[in-house]
């Protein structure tokens, strides 16, 4: 299993920007897809991101595309989310995971998730 740790989250104003990390350590495969998912309270956790293993794909829900870009340094096992243009309702915790199953999109295929960084846009 990978161990993955997500940081970065916090408090910003609507229209700022957050960075949040997810750095994988233990036992890893070199192919393995990485996404960003998010749960707000009362709602159902969502898709946000996806990056494969190599950093060629990604994919993005569409009410984040355009503002958000997610990337992967392979030499420090870590996946970035960079969030610009943030808006109230972007408030979720959001999570990170990681699946081998090469696909993208579905919550079911992700096997190993990090504890989850809140991140609150206020208006």
């Amino acid at each position: 299993q990978v161990q993955l740790v997500e940081s970065g989250g916090g408090l910003v104003q609507a229209g700022g920007s957050l960075r949040l990390a997810c750095a994988a350590s233990g036992r890893t495969f070199t192919t393995y897809v990485t996404g960003w998912f998010r749960q707000a309270p009362g709602k159902e956790r969502e898709f946000v991101a996806a990056i494969s293993w190599d950093g060629s794909i990604t994919y993005y829900a569409d009410t984040v595309k355009g503002r958000f870009t997610i990337s992967r340094d392979k030499a420090k096992s870590t996946v970035y989310l960079q969030m610009n243009s943030l808006k109230p309702e972007d408030t979720a915790v959001y999570y990170c995971a990681t699946n081998y199953k090469d696909t993208y999109r579905d919550y079911d295929d992700y096997g190993n998730w990090g504890q989850g960084t809140q991140v609150t846009v206020s208006s």
